[in-house]
């Protein structure tokens, strides 16, 4: 960061610290968050989960309950069994693998290497991650009406009241389009240490995200909802290829394969109010005035153990999940990738979080349609491009009404 850049971080960090006692509020989010992590390893230990686990099922014939939903509001992340059927997931992991190789996809991505820089701040290095958005797997499971299903059980969780109306249609959603994971059996260097993406700095510098933190900066965290979506609708990321400049009320993916704790796939720290900790943790004496441990524009958010040891202690794996499951994580929830894979097969996965409908989404959307119509990458992301030409490429033709609906065409 440059001198002047510093000098906008201590000067916003001053404003922050005269909003309230955030020594106070910081011990005790401290306290509370420890003995959070302290049952969620007593749990993972004893070979369980907090992780909250629905049957797609339940959410198709209403049958999900209360409980259930606290649940996953309090841990900020769910699985959700069986949203397709085995079949259909395998039948698109193999038909995704014949994409990447009849495409050449790894000799033309090595000439673009280095225009991803996103993960670069992290520990380890960048996943097993293809630039890819358009192959016919990942726009089919966008569009598939149980994902529809699912992207509205989800989004209902929020509370989208606003003081200027809904903050955005929990019923209607805009695709995102993002890319995949083929992580190869027996890798041990593709993993990413904890991380949020979604903004860096920008959770305390950007208006939007002061206003949807306020209780949190005032030092009185136990006001926070982690679910009110006020002013998140509002929020301006620093642009930089993979930052997403959607509204995600969860990101997540599709299982292509079976994966589970020894396969190198997600870590969850499965509390929602951690946010507050790692929010406050920023503005303690022992960080820097032009610091906010480690932020930085347009790379993902990381979580050290430097700065943040008292609650990545509860950063666990997901258990394991089949093909045509679900994964799904609020957009303040810290996670990770496991650094080694011990699989003896592929762990796969296609990315698609919840966009809800609201105006910053459908702009994203218009732009985005133009790049699919012509075989770009998503504007989100890097321009390498590499579909412009892909044979087996989905066309407008390959989407149904509700899937030109979600791609705003």
């Amino acid at each position: 960061m440059d001198d002047a850049f510093k000098t906008y971080v201590a000067e916003a960090k001053r404003h922050l610290r005269a909003q309230g006692d955030v020594a106070a509020g910081f011990a005790s989010v401290r306290d509370a968050m420890s003995a959070e992590v302290d049952a969620i390893r007593e749990a993972d230990a004893k070979g369980g989960t907090v992780i909250p686990e629905i049957n797609y099922a339940n959410i198709a014939d209403g049958s999900v309950t209360e409980a259930q939903r606290a649940d996953i509001r309090h841990r900020g992340c769910a699985i959700i069994r069986g949203v397709f059927p085995r079949a259909t997931a395998e039948g698109w992991n193999a038909e995704l693998g014949d994409y990447i190789a009849e495409n050449d996809y790894v000799k033309r991505s090595q000439e673009k290497a280095g225009m991803d820089e996103y993960f670069s701040g992290l520990d380890a290095g960048a996943p097993q991650i293809f630039g890819l958005y358009w192959s016919r797997p990942q726009v089919m499971a966008r569009q598939d009406p149980a994902m529809a299903a699912t992207k509205r059980f989800m989004n209902r969780l929020w509370d989208v009241a606003g003081p200027m109306g809904d903050e955005f249609d929990p019923d209607q959603d805009y695709a995102y389009a993002d890319r995949t994971r083929r992580r190869a059996p027996g890798d041990t260097t593709l993993g990413l240490s904890p991380h949020m993406d979604g903004g860096s700095y920008e959770r305390w510098l950007d208006p939007a995200y002061q206003k949807i933190y306020g209780p949190i900066f005032a030092g009185n965290w136990q006001d926070y909802d982690p679910w009110k979506a006020t002013f998140r609708t509002q929020t301006r990321e620093f642009a930089s290829p993979a930052v997403c400049s959607m509204t995600r009320t969860f990101q997540g993916w599709t299982g292509l394969t079976t994966q589970g704790p020894e396969d190198g796939t997600l870590r969850l720290i499965p509390l929602a109010g951690s946010i507050a900790y790692f929010l406050l943790r920023a503005l303690q004496d022992d960080v820097a005035e032009d610091d906010l441990c480690g932020a930085l524009p347009g790379r993902a958010l990381g979580a050290t153990p430097q700065w943040h040891g008292d609650i990545l202690e509860g950063l666990v794996s997901i258990p394991v999940v089949e093909p045509g499951d679900t994964v799904w994580w609020h957009p303040d929830v810290i996670h990770a990738v496991g650094d080694e894979h011990h699989g003896k097969d592929y762990a796969s996965v296609i990315y698609i979080g919840a966009t809800p409908k609201c105006p910053k989404n459908e702009a994203y959307a218009r732009r985005q349609a133009q790049a699919f119509l012509e075989g770009r990458s998503a504007p989100d992301f890097a321009a390498e491009d590499y579909e412009v030409d892909f044979r087996g490429r989905a066309t407008l033709d390959d989407l149904t009404d509700l899937g030109r609906a979600q791609m705003a065409l």
